[in-house]
């Protein structure tokens, strides 16, 4: 089972968001044939909290026009790794060292990514 296109279509928006507000080394992983939770994880990583808040605020932003709201929003008070739960799609917006030490890519590097590259 791979990633449905709905699931895709809102990663890439997601993408396209935090890359808008200069997030680094934005990522997305189909996780659909491990996790029965969810499709796909978009990793995101920011230099501090305040860029981290500016992310995840536009990636709301960005879903919430296209109708879908988190079911969840964790890591908000501590401000270094927010974790949006939208159903389709887990995003992660990590500080940069907490990106480096917890190294989901590397955890999930068995799973296919999926081309969130946004062009100019």
């Amino acid at each position: 089972m791979t990633a449905t296109p709905r699931a895709i279509e809102l990663a890439r928006a997601a993408g396209a968001a935090a890359a808008d507000k200069l997030a680094t080394r934005v990522v997305a992983i189909d996780v659909s044939d491990q996790l029965a939770l969810t499709d796909v994880f978009v990793i995101a990583s920011a230099a501090n909290d305040r860029q981290i808040k500016a992310v995840v605020d536009a990636v709301e932003e960005s879903l919430h026009a296209m109708k879908v709201k988190p079911i969840r929003r964790e890591g908000e008070r501590d401000g270094r790794w927010v974790l949006l739960d939208f159903g389709d799609i887990v995003v992660h917006v990590q500080h940069d060292d907490e990106r480096e030490f917890y190294a989901l890519e590397r955890l999930w590097k068995d799973c296919p990514a999926i081309d969130v590259s946004v062009e100019a």
